[in-house]
């Protein structure tokens, strides 16, 4: 009967620094992660075109997302030119790939290095200023790109924008819906995995550690300089991949659609996700995503005979996006990513109220 007691298991005890800091916490947290993987693999056998364009925009914004949040949330930085690294991917891989000939298979990683490079000259000045300099610094960045993208007809095909060829494989197409979100599916599923594993290794603890307490990490020998410089580079990867894959999946890629406002959209994402968190990056774009498509049924339900509100539908969606920013910052500043653990911890004790 003892034996019996002594083998009873009655709660997750970690004994171990590699049993801590594990990817999935609990068995039933990585069978829900690998179920959920094997249920959006028939995702286009049952969602519509409308359903899979909204899973594959949640792809690609998903990983920008993530890289953001590692600059942001990890290591305390800002960044508000991120939309400049994003779009910066697009215009590499669909230059890569139109010039050079390479498989849009290798430009999209590839495409992510050269951002990476990028994001490493600009996250230069992070190893010397921090706060209101630094946010100012990285806007500048963000007028440079833009400005850098109308101006440089060899590399942006300047005001008329560039033509990205659809992602190919063993020469076959991936140019649907269907077909595109499996690629987009295996993007997300390596860079998260990826960044999750990134918070396990040596840097990153040492970018939490900047995060926290930058003073303390400098008297542990922590280098802040480089291992700043190395969270934009990261950031910027991420950026650059995340932003060749929208580019290939729209088969064209312009200017406009890489302003300050995106990068206002990527901060909102990492903000109601969660900071500091890689579920949390997720968490918050699907609600990005999906809220301006809230909004317009909405409108479209509640005044559909209303042409005034109609017309108004697109200030409505910018006004929601920054209304909802605003409410998580004062009710739920620690994101819904915060709120998914306070549910779970709320039914692993019920009905115990500590």
């Amino acid at each position: 009967m003892a034996s019996a007691h002594s083998r009873m298991r009655c709660g997750e005890f970690r004994t171990t620094y590699q049993a801590d800091m594990t990817i999935f916490p609990t068995p039933l947290a990585r069978r829900t992660a690998v179920g959920s993987v094997l249920l959006l693999l028939a995702a286009p056998a049952v969602l519509d075109s409308y359903l899979l364009n909204l899973l594959i925009q949640i792809g690609y914004y998903g990983i920008a997302a993530l890289g953001l949040n590692i600059v942001v949330g990890f290591t305390g930085q800002i960044s508000l030119g991120h939309a400049a690294f994003f779009g910066f991917g697009a215009f590499a891989s669909a230059w890569l790939n139109g010039t050079t000939g390479i498989p849009v298979f290798f430009t999209i990683p590839l495409a992510g290095a050269m951002t990476m490079a990028v994001g490493l000259i600009v996250g230069i000045p992070a190893g010397r200023i921090k706060g209101l300099y630094l946010a100012i610094a990285t806007l500048a960045s963000q007028y440079i790109l833009e400005d850098f993208f109308a101006r440089a007809e060899w590399f942006t095909g300047g005001s008329a924008g560039a033509m990205a060829n659809p992602f190919t494989l063993f020469g076959y197409e991936f140019f649907t819906d269907q077909t595109y979100f499996y690629v987009v599916l295996f993007y997300v599923v390596v860079m998260y995995l990826g960044g999750a594993n990134l918070m396990r290794t040596r840097d990153g603890r040492a970018f939490v550690a900047v995060r926290d307490h930058y003073l303390s990490a400098e008297i542990m020998g922590i280098n802040l300089t480089k291992y700043r410089i190395l969270s934009f580079g990261i950031s910027s990867f991420y950026a650059g991949v995340g932003g060749a894959l929208f580019g290939h999946y729209l088969g064209f890629v312009s200017a406009e659609g890489f302003t300050l406002l995106l990068s206002i959209q990527f901060i909102g994402m990492v903000i109601i996700g969660g900071l500091g968190s890689v579920m949390g990056a997720m968490m918050g774009t699907v609600f990005m995503v999906l809220l301006p498509e809230v909004m317009e049924f909405g409108v479209h339900l509640v005044g559909s005979n209303n042409t005034a509100l109609t017309q108004a539908l697109a200030y409505i969606k910018e006004m929601a996006i920054g209304l909802a920013i605003i409410l998580f910052l004062i009710f739920e500043p620690d994101g819904l990513a915060h709120r998914w653990r306070m549910i779970k911890n709320y039914w692993k004790l019920y009905p115990f109220s500590y």
